[in-house]
């Protein structure tokens, strides 16, 4: 049957159902094939990947997708900032900070009483957060976007009443490979030894 190209947008953690994949589908090597959220839905159309794990919202036309979980939205700043004394953040803390907004962005924050940065905003994240380490302004992100670009001069706190990003399995529609299926089998927690539902 081949292998499976499965796309991940950065922050996904596929590691459990990767290791299940790799325990009950030993002939079939799963590849797993980095994409950026901007890339996710032309990947899928275009073949260039079997199944994706990817952010919301994303053009559902011609796709299956299962929402897996959502993501708590974080604000970064820098390791020295006022902000981490708290342990959650509103909307209301952030009045008076710069808010940086990456071309990558994710989350569309509208965050009242923040201020626009004077420069063109960072290409990525990771250039956004390392705006922020260099003690210029905030960014809000999801969590596992903030883990994965974690460094040692920046902190995160929750955003409470911040907007949440829902990461989802999307694979094309019509008849789905068996690979496709397997995968999805367990995504959805079924047994080895289930039949499908």
């Amino acid at each position: 049957m081949g292998s499976l190209r499965l796309g991940a947008i950065p922050g996904a953690t596929p590691g459990k159902w990767i290791d299940t994949w790799q325990e009950r589908m030993r002939r079939n090597p799963l590849e797993l094939v980095p994409l950026e959220v901007a890339e996710q839905r032309r990947a899928l159309a275009q073949g260039e990947v079997d199944a994706a794990i990817v952010r919301l919202p994303i053009d559902a036309r011609d796709l299956h997708v299962i929402p897996l979980y959502d993501e708590t939205p974080v604000v970064v700043c820098g390791v020295d900032s006022h902000l981490t004394v708290a342990d959650e953040l509103t909307y209301a803390d952030l009045a008076g900070e710069v808010l940086i907004i990456p071309a990558d962005d994710v989350l569309q924050a509208e965050v009242p009483g923040t201020v626009a940065p004077a420069f063109a905003p960072p290409p990525t994240t990771a250039d956004a957060i390392a705006t922020v380490a260099a003690g210029v302004g905030v960014i809000i992100v999801p969590m596992s976007l903030a883990r994965l670009h974690h460094r040692k001069d920046t902190d995160y706190r929750p955003l409470l009443g911040g907007p949440t990003s829902t990461v989802a399995l999307a694979w094309p529609s019509g008849d789905a490979s068996p690979l496709v299926d397997a995968f999805v089998g367990i995504v959805r927690g079924r047994s080895a030894t289930s039949s499908r539902d």
